[in-house]
């Protein structure tokens, strides 16, 4: 570009521009397109020095390539000029449409700021248009090319080859020269940000295959059962996926385990267990149904698994097999409640069972008629809805069938009358027949209520003494049969220790509940054979009646009384035994 004015000089220039430029185009790095624009400055358009200087992600400029001086280029690459600097720089000096000038009349005051720079001096131009080696030349590149866009870089030249400031055209190249720069830079920063993307990607795609695999590997793996459910929508607990440790623990392929839900699965009286299990993704004991039928107790544990965009996805379910323990469990609370020798619950398990029928408060004396009974049962309750017991100045509320639905109207707290019921108590009151405490003259209404056989043995001693405890313990055993033979399934025959047993017996009149001890007397009096012999024990019963109002130790001191009555009552002749 020496003789601007001949037109062959302007078409080799352009030439070497499109070349540098298919260069910057070409490079295959960030890097190497910013040493590439640099070196084209030099190569291309006649300059003896080109510096690009790069924004960062701060604001501020560093250098980040330099062309035409290896001295200039160790002394300042990498080095940062602020951003401040570069705007006043940029703000200053003569507009060359998209460049900037500042001479070297003006640029001392630049001298002392951040900006990296090299620094030359010389004596004053010859000619107006002679270039001074103090004097600066900036080509801004901005993202969109044209000034109102982002600031990219700023191309900084020096030393013109034919030593005159650049005219026109070349002005207009340098313009032309760094709006392509901008271009090459912005598509490298794309490039190069795809690229790390894309390595970015490859990564967490080998690392969600790595996990992935390994989470396979512990599902299909481990010793236990697990599977994956769906969760919501109406397919919600359908069985996705089960490893082989359940399709064993259930006698059932993964491909038949795929029509079910863990619903279908679970024993009738554990649904409610499992739908709150799965709804909280929580941990609940429970009871699944086998292929042939059988039910294995497991301990289910539930983790929703959920991703940020979407909420909960699925249920991870593990299923632990606790067969065994409930097993040891169910074992040691049966040791716990029953006789070590006969089998029947023991004292304990029959107070715990007579205390859960009764409640602190006695029902209202008053009984109903059996037209009142009708009318209860067929809702006609009169004016209030209430029967109003003999005496009484407000209503009890009896509904005819048992059940206190609490106070008809309001009771001060301080009586203590309903103290542990609230306005809607469903207990059902246990009741004693008429005439059946302590009144032998009574009539029987026909009344039903809970009858409390106490049993001891005549002549259990002796055969203690004689024959040893084993054949004792024997006689015991054989008592308990036959005393659970002759019972309903719903009733409880108890070993209260010793030679004493009680029934409990429920729904009997007193007709019945004399009947019942009749026969169990007699199912005990026939002879027991024990090691070779035969041995013979008698029965004495007493019969008492559990109500409402008193305690367990109560009901079984009644009928305890009774049954000495009834012992001392009877000759002795008929209660001898061995």
């Amino acid at each position: 570009m020496e003789t601007e004015s001949e037109p062959y000089v302007r078409l080799a220039t352009l030439h070497q521009l499109h070349q540098v430029m298919a260069d910057m185009n070409t490079a295959r790095s960030l890097a190497d397109t910013l040493q590439t624009v640099a070196d084209g400055v030099v190569n291309g358009l006649g300059y003896e020095l080109a510096c690009v200087n790069l924004v960062r992600p701060d604001g501020d400029l560093v250098v980040a390539a330099f062309a035409g001086n290896s001295a200039a280029e160790a002394l300042i690459t990498g080095r940062v000029g602020s951003r401040d600097s570069w705007d006043r720089r940029l703000s200053m000096g003569e507009p060359w449409g998209e460049l900037r000038f500042i001479p070297y009349t003006e640029g001392w005051v630049l001298d002392e700021d951040d900006v990296p720079q090299w620094f030359t001096d010389g004596p004053p131009p010859r000619f107006d248009d002679e270039w001074h080696p103090s004097d600066r030349l900036f080509a801004p590149m901005y993202a969109t090319g044209a000034s109102g866009g982002e600031l990219l870089g700023v191309i900084s030249v020096d030393r013109p080859r034919n030593g005159r400031r650049p005219g026109a055209w070349g002005r207009e190249a340098l313009q032309m020269y760094a709006f392509q720069a901008a271009i090459a830079i912005s598509n490298a920063r794309l490039r190069a940000n795809m690229q790390r993307a894309l390595v970015r990607l490859e990564r967490e795609q080998q690392a969600l295959r790595a996990s992935e695999e390994s989470f396979r590997q512990a599902f299909e793996y481990a010793p236990s059962g697990m599977a994956v459910a769906e969760m919501g929508g109406d397919q919600h607990g359908r069985i996705l996926r089960t490893n082989d440790a359940l399709c064993r623990l259930l006698g059932r392929p993964a491909s038949a385990m795929r029509r079910y839900s863990f619903s279908d699965l679970v024993h009738p009286e554990d649904i409610g267990t499992l739908l709150r299990t799965s709804a909280e993704g929580g941990r609940a004991e429970l009871r699944l149904g086998r292929r042939d039928g059988t039910f294995v107790w497991v301990s289910l544990r539930n983790s929703v698994v959920a991703d940020a965009a979407d909420g909960p996805r699925f249920l991870l379910t593990h299923v632990e097999d606790i067969e065994e323990r409930k097993r040891r469990e169910l074992q040691l609370a049966h040791r716990a409640s029953h006789d070590s020798l006969t089998g029947l619950p023991n004292s304990a398990e029959l107070r715990a069972r007579l205390s859960a029928r009764l409640c602190h408060r006695p029902l209202e004396t008053g009984r109903p008629s059996a037209v009142d009974s009708l009318d209860a049962a067929y809702g006609d309750h009169g004016p209030h809805g209430v029967h109003a017991a003999p005496g009484a100045q407000h209503p009890a509320p009896v509904n005819g069938h048992g059940f206190d639905y609490g106070p008809a109207l309001p009771v001060p707290p301080q009586s203590g009358l309903y103290d542990g019921f609230d306005g809607f108590d469903h207990h059902v009151h246990v009741v004693a027949p008429d005439g059946a405490e302590g009144d032998p003259a009574g009539v029987e209404d026909g009344a039903k209520g809970l009858a409390v056989l106490f049993c001891d043995l005549d002549g259990f001693k002796s055969i203690n003494d004689r024959f040893g405890h084993n054949a004792g313990d024997a006689v015991l055993i054989e008592v308990a049969r036959r005393l659970t033979s002759g019972v309903r399934d719903g009733d409880t025959v108890a070993r209260l220790g010793g030679d004493e047993f009680v029934v409990l017996a429920d729904g009997l009149g007193q007709a019945d509940a004399q009947d019942l001890a009749v026969r169990l007397r007699n199912a005990i009096i026939p002879p027991i054979r024990v090691d070779g012999r035969a041995v013979r024990v008698g029965a004495s019963f007493g019969i008492g009646w559990a109500h409402c109002g008193m305690t367990a130790e109560e009901v079984l001191r009644s009928a305890d009384q009774r049954m000495y009555v009834e012992k001392r009552s009877r000759a002795k002749q008929h209660r001898r035994a061995g």
